[in-house]
């Protein structure tokens, strides 16, 4: 075997061992990763999430944009859009061959509606961080302003200070 070659099967072979320990890494990684409580609370998140974004996506395309359509004289958001070119494909389909004409199409509706989503999503999320900030607080103040109740031989020893010192 030439040289060049053996040097070439050399850099393969401490490669190949170099990537199977960074994969072995990784994968012992994500097994601490995963292993993890937060891992089971972020993916009931996400599947809480996803449902909640078909909630928003159903409240802005049934609810919310059709008044804002008809104010708008039925204009379609979802649809609008420019026209800024064609293109034109060659298409084989069974032996024969057909050019289509396919519009290029900016489509700033589709954009304007999930700028909507969007913002009902973060005024959401704000209101339920805010509700959840002022209930903590409401919760703080009550530990404080509850002073603690001092244990059973300090309460004896107080009603009998106070017996002796009204003699």
């Amino acid at each position: 075997m030439p040289a060049a070659a053996r040097r070439t099967n050399q850099r393969a072979h401490i490669l190949a061992i170099h990537q199977g320990e960074t994969a072995m890494g990784l994968l012992k990684e994500f097994r601490d990763f995963a292993m993890r409580g937060n891992v089971v609370d972020m993916a009931v998140g996400v599947i809480i999430g996803g449902a909640f974004g078909r909630i928003v996506t159903s409240l802005v395309n049934d609810v919310m944009m059709p008044p804002i359509a008809l104010w708008q004289q039925g204009a379609d958001f979802s649809k609008m859009g420019r026209t800024i070119g064609t293109v034109t494909k060659t298409i084989t389909k069974d032996g024969v061959e057909s050019q289509v004409t396919e519009a290029v199409v900016l489509k700033y509706g589709s954009l304007f509606q999930s700028i909507v989503d969007f913002t009902i999503v973060a005024i959401c999320l704000f209101l339920v961080i805010k509700i959840m900030n002022t209930a903590r607080k409401r919760f703080e103040e009550q530990k404080i302003e509850k002073p603690a109740e001092a244990p059973a031989d300090i309460k004896l020893l107080t009603e009998i200070r106070d017996l002796l010192a009204a003699k």
